[in-house]
């Protein structure tokens, strides 16, 4: 079953029939996902050249990793100044078959004498081309408002002065770590729907915090697990990876991930019968500059989908940026390729870290670096 297909089947049949009954929940995200990109061998040329600067449509892209291979980052942005593109706009260029301009220099060596060149690449052209994101499907996430008089650009979207909005960025309900709170059955080698094609869920994500405050239910209520995730670009389809862009703040990756939760046993079940009631955010105010925001209070996500909460009094409106359409589709798409028998369940290589510390960037002497 999809998990909303689940969930209501729970709600009618209780939990012991379900988990006697159902194998396999499908879970869906789609939204925007920063820490993303895709490496590329583009190929020797004649003669070769060793890439020391990359762009991709006037993007850069990382060199330095070897002669023709690169990483272009979904928050790249395009050096004429153009914030309304970058690396996720290449990368989704990419995917939909178009071919993009590849400009490159290099010092020059006696088995790489050239020193620059200047042609089109595209997904057919190019020997690999690899979706390699270090953080992705995020476990819950903030709820982001503005208190102060000034409209603020961020990577929450345009904040509105004085309350005006509050933004959020998660499936709730259908996400894939909210089903699965303590990655019993997600970890390391677990076969994910990534971007319309088969991925895999590769390491824990950046920013892996298990040890995020949760509720009773044993969800977490701030910002928790991560996933790391790789697929073949050649693959996925661009109905379920776009690029993005937020006004004044710059490009993302909207991504399309579904990972499916056997259901082992009772407590599995009732992991996977969650609802938005029982999924708290926090609500913060992003007009303070600093890394220890203060919370302003705690929503369920079923109060931010009915279209507003309360802040100090004031009814705020909400919007989420992240598509609860798409990731019923992903979760309906993952069901289906596993009912066909074109998608088979991976058992994970090795469990995530259930106690790993979040550390944050000081200013530091070396001396207490080390």
């Amino acid at each position: 079953m999809t998990a909303s297909e689940f969930k209501e089947y729970v709600k009618a049949n209780g939990v012991k029939k379900a988990a006697r009954e159902v194998d396999v929940v499908t879970t869906g995200t789609f939204g925007a996902m920063c820490s993303s990109g895709a490496y590329i061998n583009f190929g020797h040329a004649d003669p070769p050249i060793k890439m020391q600067k990359i762009w991709l449509d006037g993007v850069p892209a990382q060199a330095g990793l070897a002669a023709v291979d690169g990483y272009i980052g979904a928050t790249a942005l395009d050096e004429t100044n153009n914030m309304m593109h970058g690396g996720a706009h290449v990368i989704e260029d990419l995917v939909r078959g178009k071919a993009v301009r590849l400009r490159a220099t290099g010092h020059g060596t006696d088995c790489y004498p050239r020193k620059e060149i200047d042609t089109y690449v595209s997904l057919r052209t190019v020997n690999q081309a690899v979706l390699m994101n270090v953080r992705n499907a995020y476990q819950n996430y903030a709820v982001a408002t503005n208190s102060s008089a000034k409209t603020l650009y961020t990577y929450m979207g345009k904040l509105l002065p004085e309350f005006g909005n509050a933004t959020f960025s998660s499936a709730g309900e259908l996400s894939p770590l909210m089903n699965d709170p303590y990655y019993r059955t997600i970890g390391i080698g677990t076969r994910i729907f990534l971007g319309g094609t088969q991925g895999y869920v590769m390491w824990e994500g950046t920013q892996f915090n298990p040890g995020a405050p949760r509720t009773p239910n044993g969800v977490p209520k701030r910002p928790a697990g991560t996933l790391a995730v790789i697929g073949d670009l050649k693959q996925m389809n661009p109905e379920f990876l776009k690029g993005l862009t937020f006004t004044r703040y710059g490009s993302s990756l909207g991504i399309g991930i579904g990972v499916p939760i056997p259901i082992l046993d009772e407590d599995m079940a009732r992991c996977c019968a969650v609802t938005n009631n029982d999924i708290l955010a926090a609500v913060f105010d992003y007009s303070q500059p600093t890394r220890s925001r203060p919370v302003l209070r705690e929503v369920s996500y079923a109060e931010l989908r009915s279209g507003d909460i309360d802040i100090k009094g004031k009814q705020v409106p909400t919007s989420p940026l992240s598509s609860m359409y798409k990731a019923r589709q992903v979760s309906e798409v993952l069901k289906s390729w596993i009912l066909k028998g074109e998608f088979t369940i991976q058992e994970p290589v090795q469990s995530f870290p259930k106690d790993r510390p979040l550390r944050t960037l000081d200013v530091r002497t070396e001396r207490e670096a080390t």
